[in-house]
Formats: structure tokens, sequence, C-alpha cells
């Protein structure tokens, strides 16, 4: 039978086809990614700023966020901040949000609730059962439908944190899990590592997450974080005792990434 048929035509179904616009973006990505192959941190938020028509930056306001919302700054104050308030984050988590913008200077900062948690988990106990449903109806959900309003997103992702990470890009392609049209995820602190964030934080005085002092180095919801032994994986207190490593914010090829990766 001959190959055009549709058959066999690689698209012949349309659930199969490409997104529009993929090409074009992995295109981009490439060649973004070799101009600034030897670029630091900086250089690429700038590049991201300038190349990217609607950026954004997704920050969770955690133990590390300071590092990236200082460099994206001092790139632009202006730049979009999301930040997901799931309702159920520490109280310490909501202050040092507030009072870190405005040390910062953030001034477009929007904060994300989901409008499903009435209906859907009322008396706040989901998490006690099924913990990916609760990420999803308090963060993923809403941080995709936020994010369909932009070609790209920052991310502080690093290739230390874990092996499906070892290979990250500064720039990648993103497919969002509805099939709408692929986003350009930038990664500006992807070579670092532990110790460089930690470095970058002394030497720019920059203020701690307050619970980083109490024994918690990796901070999400509070019912599903607990503090970390000395010699524990940084990440062993988020959903302790659980198969559960990833809240389910990043996508590959419309895929949650979540075993291994960690957000």
């Amino acid at each position: 039978m001959p190959l055009d048929t549709p058959e066999f035509h690689p698209f012949s179904n349309t659930a199969a086809r490409p997104p529009e616009g993929l090409l074009a973006v992995e295109k981009k990505v490439a060649q973004l990614n070799a101009d600034l192959r030897h670029h630091g941190a900086t250089d690429v938020i700038r590049r991201a700023y300038d190349e990217i028509e609607t950026l954004t930056l997704v920050s969770s306001f955690g133990a590390e966020s300071v590092t990236l919302l200082h460099l994206a700054a001092m790139v632009s104050r202006d730049i979009p901040v999301l930040f997901i308030d799931t309702e159920m984050l520490f109280a310490e988590t909501l202050v040092y949000q507030q009072e870190l913008s405005e040390r910062l200077g953030l001034r477009n900062v929007t904060t994300l609730r989901s409008d499903e948690i009435a209906a859907q988990d009322p008396d706040g106990t989901l998490h006690q059962y099924d913990t990916d449903a609760c990420c999803a109806l308090r963060k993923t959900r809403p941080l995709q439908n936020a994010l369909a309003g932009y070609d790209g997103w920052i991310t502080g992702r690093k290739r230390f944190q874990s092996g499906s990470r070892a290979t990250l890009d500064f720039f990648e392609v993103e497919i969002p899990k509805d099939g709408a049209a692929p986003r350009i995820k930038v990664n500006p602190l992807a070579y670092w590592a532990t110790s460089d964030v930690a470095d970058y934080i002394t030497e720019n005085r920059l203020p701690r997450h307050p619970l980083v002092a109490k024994g918690y180095p990796s901070i999400g919801c509070a019912p599903c974080t607990s503090p970390v032994a000395p010699g524990e994986d940084p990440r062993a207190g988020r959903w302790r005792d659980q198969n559960k490593e990833e809240c389910g914010i990043h996508f590959v090829n419309g895929k949650v990434v979540r075993t291994g990766d960690k957000t």
C-alpha cells in the first residue's frame, strides 16, 4: 500500500498531529540554546525577556526562590510573576511572599487560587487520601489555566535536582497537556549547583524563607511537608513515606513529569 495513504501517513489521525507552531518553537529553542551555551543566568533571563513575546516567571516563594526572583528583578521588575496559593500553604510562606515581593520591588505579582475547591474539596481532606488529585486541584490546573496566556515561562529547575534533569538546557519546548500551542520553558539556573544557590543568597544578603532555619530545605503545602533530619535528602520531607515526588506542574510532550522530577 502506498505510504501516503491515510492508513500509513504519520499524521493521518488528527489527534496525532503535532501542535501548530511546534517546528517554529523547536527552531527558536535550539537557536537560543546555541547562542547562550556559555552565558550566565542573567543573560538567559534577559534574552528570554527580549525575545519571548509574553513571558512569566512561576515561583513558589519557597526555600530557594529568592535567587531566581532576584535575578529576574535585575532584568526587569515588571516581569509577571505567578504565585500559586493552594490555600494550604504555611503562614510563613504567605508572609514571606509579601515581604520578598516588596523587598525586590516586584511590580507584577499575581496570586493564583483554584475556583474549584469549594465543590471538590469542601472539607479540606482530599490530601489525606489522594495527594495527586489535591495537587491537580489546588496547583496544577490553576497554573496551567494561567499559563495559557503566555508564550513562555521561567522556572527554577536545575540539573542537580534529579537524574531526569541531568541534561536540562536553558530553553525547552513544552507541549501543554490540553493540546494548546507549545510554549518555551526557560531554566536560567539549569547549570547551578547547590553551593551556587547558597553562595548567591549569602553574597547578595537575600532574606531566606523563615522555615529553612527550622529544618525545611524544601517547602510545599503545610499538610504534606515535614522537617528534614540531618543527612536526609533535602526533599525527604515532601510527601513523606509516600510514592510521590512531584506536584505535577511540569509537562514533557503533554505528559505530567512526576517520578524523579522535583519542583
